[in-house]
């Protein structure tokens, strides 16, 4: 059987995977076998999400009346139903639904009601709490397809601990040095900032992602930390860009996310509050791309980039505008500057001669047709670019992941 879960927190607390790590355990006492747990993130761009729009579902032998049962029995506990967004869902199937319904709701949106029929044609237990929005991402949970994964080790505080986490941040920095490439994200060496505990006031203590269930188990061990009341390893879609299709420009649905390729049309603008601008031309239509603040030493790339430069970028269209996961410079523009030629008689710089009729020294009068024109030395070395750890998305693939692969 698959047990979907989703919608329990709020931005007051609680956590799905918390609830879905409290399922696992129930199931294991009950004599149950659990043989897998995800943690499926969905379209990051949907405007009911508390944080990240993670859903979970746990694959497992037993009893499926008992697992719908305990699985409720959980959220009516735990999930914080005093909140007006918090609505959710839980979902139990025999067998994996067709995964159309996960993908939409990955890259796309779904409606309550589909996901409803979907379960009454699946033959699904299920229940939706409130509004029971939250049966979407609890049927796209078990409807999941992961023909990439990652794992994520979430180690848990009590559910009532709101305050500062007790986590030496040094013990995080030595525990992605032992154990990187093959475990990411914990940290941000490049802005000295620890990214994997959360400051929100939720039971997750520190979450460490990694390529499998070794690398990240290895790595929580290094962590120095209050003991934690419950340890959960994920299978997860993390860092897949499973989110991103292919997009094109005049093309692209609002809270969608896209790889397009493209020219530069313009240079960069720097806008109040330290965001860039960047004007990306697709088939001879204009696409604005932003590199937000919180992206750092991301926007220094963007601002190097000039007319005629040929770039791929990643991320999702809101707002008119792409907001940028990533960046690929294919090919690069050159760049040069156009002055007065200098005087063969060694008088300094001709001065332009009016409008087509080129250029004249104004002490001998010696005339040239043709300016200078220099080439400047650019830094930019095509290959793939990407925010930092601080500012990237769950989904989003970090390029560590691309160089494993590639090697």
């Amino acid at each position: 059987m698959l047990i979907g879960i989703d919608d329990t927190d709020s931005p007051a607390g609680m956590c799905t995977t918390y609830i879905g790590a409290l399922l696992v355990k129930c199931l294991g006492e009950a004599g149950c076998t659990v043989r897998e747990a995800r943690l499926i993130r969905l379209n990051p761009n949907v405007p009911y999400k508390t944080r990240g729009n993670a859903a979970v579902c746990i694959v497992a032998d037993g009893d499926a009346e008992y697992a719908f049962q305990a699985a409720c029995d959980l959220v009516d506990a735990y999930a914080d139903l005093a909140c007006d967004t918090t609505n959710p869902g839980v979902v139990v199937v025999s067998k994996p639904p067709d995964s159309a319904f996960y993908y939409r709701a990955l890259r796309d949106f779904c409606e309550i009601d589909e996901a409803v029929r979907l379960c009454k044609a699946a033959g699904a237990r299920f229940r939706g709490w409130k509004n029971g929005r939250g049966l979407i991402g609890a049927f796209a949970a078990v409807a999941s397809d992961l023909p990439d994964t990652t794992s994520e080790y979430l180690a848990y505080r009590s559910a009532e601990c709101t305050g500062v986490r007790d986590v030496d941040p040094a013990s995080i920095f030595a525990a992605e040095e032992a154990t990187y490439p093959h475990t990411w994200d914990s940290v941000d060496r490049e802005n000295g900032v620890v990214v994997c505990v959360p400051h929100t006031p939720d039971p997750v203590l520190f979450g460490i992602r990694g390529e499998s269930p070794a690398w990240v188990t290895v790595a929580a061990g290094m962590i120095r930390s209050e003991p934690p009341v419950l340890t959960q390893v994920y299978r997860t879609n993390q860092g897949t860009d499973a989110h991103i299709v292919p997009g094109r420009a005049g093309a692209l649905a609002e809270g969608c996310s896209y790889r397009l390729q493209g020219t530069v049309a313009a240079l960069p603008v720097t806008r109040r509050g330290g965001h860039i601008s960047l004007i990306l031309e697709d088939a001879g239509v204009r696409v604005r791309c932003m590199a937000y603040e919180p992206t750092k030493g991301f926007r220094d790339l963007i601002r190097s980039l000039i007319p005629g430069d040929r770039i791929l970028v990643q991320g999702s269209w809101k707002g008119g505008s792409i907001n940028l996961e990533k960046v690929r410079i294919d090919a690069i523009a050159p760049e040069t500057v156009t002055r007065p030629p200098l005087c063969p008689a060694g008088h300094g710089r001709m001065t332009s001669a009016g409008a087509g009729k080129g250029y004249k020294c104004r002490r001998c009068s010696l005339r040239s047709p043709y300016p200078d024109v220099t080439d400047l030395p650019r830094k930019l070395v095509p290959g793939w670019y990407e925010v930092p750890p601080i500012a990237r998305r769950h989904l989003a693939m970090p390029l560590v992941r691309k160089r494993l692969f590639s090697n």
